[in-house]
């Protein structure tokens, strides 16, 4: 019981005020028409939490990017030093 609680308290964070706002709104509508709207604002409520959850996957995802493309502009660079160094030693040698 403890455990579905939490999951609706999270379930609340995670919905947009205004929807919460509308839930409530619709919850004092008599039973019949309350009925017919519930699965529509329960679909609504569905599809802006899974929005929210793909936003923030492509946030975390961007941010490994930029981390990874750091990464590999650092190797890169370093890739560069050292041929530019092994370049001079045989051109040194050359002459």
């Amino acid at each position: 019981m403890l455990n579905a609680a939490s999951q609706a308290e999270s379930d609340n964070e995670a919905t947009p005020i205004e929807l919460q706002e509308l839930a409530r709104a619709i919850e004092s509508l008599p039973t019949r028409y309350r009925d017919a709207i519930t699965p529509a604002m329960q679909r609504v409520v569905d599809c802006s939490t899974r929005r929210r959850r793909i936003l923030n996957l492509v946030q975390e995802a961007l941010s490994q990017l930029r981390l990874d493309m750091k990464y590999l502009i650092f190797d890169l660079e370093a890739t560069r030093r050292e041929r530019d160094q092994y370049k001079a030693m045989i051109e040194g040698d050359q002459e």
